[in-house]
């Protein structure tokens, strides 16, 4: 037989924590009205949803809750947070629920995609030569093969540009044809544009990760190259 828990033994530790970094996060406000969990993408994966996760913060059930996986399973859609009557930041609490893991421990996947951005400056970890080849020479199959766009221009790291556009990092190496769309409606509506060469990847996994450094490095490489670099007046993520 299970013993019952008993809540008024519980320190709600955790939700202390959050509140200390998200003092918006209106936990105590849930009316467990479930409108948040109606529109869940992730709701009732591995017994979880957005409701319940809120009612154990609230109880104090710190352990359960971060040694739960579901806070790799919410995509941080942020449906919960925009529909919930009493703005309740529930992806806000998942962020520090994944952040409380060991960095170690966190999903391979995420982990690795995001320390190849940091590396590499794209979460598929492609050297930024190839990254240039492959947009040249896309580019010139286009002007070859497709009249109308003979004249399409397509530049990385061209200075004075008023765009700077990122692009998914799975698409150069895996999809490169899905790079030509976009270049040809840029270029039917005269679009003064150039991808940067610094952490031109559109994704940034370390978001994901929860980890703050990481996330952090990347943009900050990311804005210094595009405002002192190339002096571009707008960036347009295609993500």
């Amino acid at each position: 037989m299970s013993i019952p828990i008993e809540l008024n033994e519980k320190d709600c530790e955790f939700k202390a924590i959050v509140l200390d970094r998200v003092p918006t996060a209106n936990l105590d406000m849930c009316l467990t009205c479930g409108t948040c969990t109606g529109g869940c993408p992730a709701s009732e994966q591995m017994g979880m949803d957005p409701r319940k996760l809120v009612r154990m913060v609230l109880f104090g059930l710190d352990e359960e809750i971060k040694k739960h996986d579901w806070a790799w399973v919410c995509t941080m859609c942020a449906r919960c947070f925009w529909e919930c009557p009493m703005n309740i930041d529930i992806p806000k609490l998942v962020y520090n629920i994944r952040s409380s893991w060991p960095r170690d421990s966190r999903p391979k996947g995420i982990l690795g995609s995001c320390d190849n951005h940091i590396r590499a400056g794209n979460a598929m970890g492609v050297p930024t030569d190839d990254f240039i080849w492959t947009v040249e020479d896309v580019a010139e199959e286009i002007r070859e093969s497709s009249p109308e766009f003979a004249d399409m221009q397509v530049t990385v790291d061209r200075k004075g540009a008023y765009m700077a556009i990122n692009q998914n990092s799975r698409e150069p190496v895996t999809e490169p044809d899905e790079l030509g769309p976009l270049w040809k409606i840029l270029h039917i509506v005269g679009a003064d544009w150039t991808y940067p060469s610094v952490m031109w990847a559109g994704e940034n996994y370390c978001l994901f990760l929860a980890d703050d450094q990481g996330w952090k490095y990347i943009l900050e490489e990311f804005v210094y190259h595009i405002d002192n670099n190339l002096g571009c007046k707008m960036v347009v993520n295609t993500e």
